[in-house]
């Protein structure tokens, strides 16, 4: 297919080539982290709230035919509402990955979409690894084109906007769509469905989030994808012209740049751009806990050596994480558990009763957190003052996480993570062999292949 020189036709020539693309080496590594960091967190999502109630919904649709695996279940739905279920599970709570320069989390809105169509159309591991690569760089480029400020300015979700235009994109590639005209109707269909207001924070039990910044976009992707296989035709070129996409986001005073959605395409991945949780607690934590830690470990004191503790992070980070009613989010909890346990699992971010634990009581009532206004927003940088019995103290200050974009985890460390999610559900056999699988996930014959290590 020739190149042309609008936005739609530089899109479509990249993404009806993506499937046939090789990934560098570092990009292909790097999107098998997320691939594993994803189904990790679906599965530990499959014991959360808002994940049983997800798969609660999947069983309103078991008559229908059995394209694709539910995760951390024993069913196979029709590709569609699979995916809204597995985006769900992928964001049950404060787990998975995101793309802060693009304002969006990646993982729960593009591997549901491309794992589902590649079960659909038994193709490769390959094929799913190229094509979650794509889905994170079409969306990522579509909040960067509307500007991610200027649509949380107007209250609009850009989580479910990039989401919903990824997810297309990895499910369009995997579709075997053939001509030019298919793939504008892709992305029509999807811009038509792309939604999402900022209510999300109101949230208190994320329910409604898991659907909005995954189960929704994968399920607009795939929506779009099957429709256009089926023959459905649309608008010509929804990207440009009266009415399209870029001016339904953006106005005057923020206008959109619809070039950032096609710019450096092949030669900057946002999946290198992607940030992975080493902790699976609420971003504003990461850096603070890391520093606790960090000061733990140099200076060997313990939770019964601690008289108190000031943290200080970005206002709008210590507005999120200061004292909130979920433990994964309530930087208090986890640093009185970081304390007392030497470290924070999975399964103590999301113990809600031992919240109320005298003892974790007792050591949350002695931790402050400052919302500091020297710490510019849209920064990762924590201090840490502990103040120790007897009067010394100690302070710790970390710009940034082990896992953001710019220092991110080893093999080692991201398989760690997963471990501490999955077992506790799958087993430690099974857990072992799907982490060895996705490892070598380029090498699967079929995507199919997954299922027995994603089934409980």
């Amino acid at each position: 297919m020739a190149s042309g020189n609008s936005v739609m036709e530089k899109l479509i020539d990249y993404v009806s080539r993506a499937r046939t693309t090789a990934l560098p080496p570092e990009v292909l590594t790097k999107t098998k982290h997320h691939i594993l960091d994803t189904l990790a967190a679906m599965i530990s999502g499959s014991t959360l709230k808002p994940g049983e109630m997800a798969l609660r919904y999947a069983k309103l649709h078991s008559g229908g035919p059995k394209e694709a695996q539910v995760v951390a279940s024993r069913m196979l739905l029709p590709v569609i509402p699979a995916a809204v279920v597995n985006g769900m599970l992928g964001h049950s709570d404060e787990t998975d990955d995101s793309n802060g320069s693009a304002g969006f989390h990646p993982g729960c809105a593009v591997l549901p979409a491309a794992l589902g169509m590649a079960e659909r159309e038994n193709l490769s591991g390959q094929d799913l690894v190229r094509a979650v690569a794509l889905g994170y760089d079409i969306g990522s480029r579509t909040n960067k084109a509307l500007g991610r400020d200027a649509l949380r300015a107007r209250s609009t979700l850009p989580f479910s906007i990039a989401g919903t235009m990824g997810a297309a994109a990895a499910a369009g590639c995997l579709a075997g769509l053939t001509t030019p005209d298919e793939y504008r109707f892709l992305f029509s269909y999807a811009a038509q469905q792309a939604s999402g207001v900022m209510t999300y924070a109101r949230d208190s039990e994320h329910i409604e989030k898991a659907f909005i910044f995954g189960g929704m976009p994968a399920r607009n992707g795939l929506t779009a994808a099957t429709m256009i296989q089926t023959g459905f035709t649309g608008v010509w070129d929804v990207l440009n012209g009266d009415n399209n996409f870029f001016l339904a986001f953006s106005d005057s005073t923020r206008p959109a740049n619809p070039g950032l959605m096609v710019a450096e395409l092949g030669s900057r991945y946002e999946m290198m751009l992607t940030n992975m949780k080493k902790y699976c607690v609420g971003f504003p934590v990461q850096t603070a806990l890391e520093a606790l830690l960090l000061a733990v470990a140099e200076h060997r004191f313990k939770a019964a050596d601690v008289e108190a503790i000031e943290t200080r992070i970005t206002r709008s980070g210590a507005h999120t994480v200061n004292n909130r009613e979920m433990p994964d989010i309530n930087l208090q909890y986890l640093f009185a558990v970081a304390l007392t346990d030497g470290g924070v699992s999975f399964a103590a971010a999301h113990d809600v009763e031992r919240m109320n634990d005298p003892a974790i009581r007792a050591l949350r009532s002695r931790i402050t957190l400052i919302g500091d206004p020297e710490i510019p927003e849209g920064t990762h940088a924590a201090i840490v003052k502990v103040t120790l019995k007897g009067g010394r103290t100690v302070t710790q200050r970390l710009e940034s996480f082990r896992g953001k974009a710019d220092n991110p985890m080893s093999t080692d460390e991201v398989e760690t993570k997963a471990r501490d999610l999955i077992e506790p559900v799958m087993g430690a056999r099974k857990t072992k062999k799907l982490i060895e699988t996705v490892r070598d996930l380029e090498k699967v014959r079929k995507a199919r292949d997954l299922r027995p290590l994603l089934s409980v």
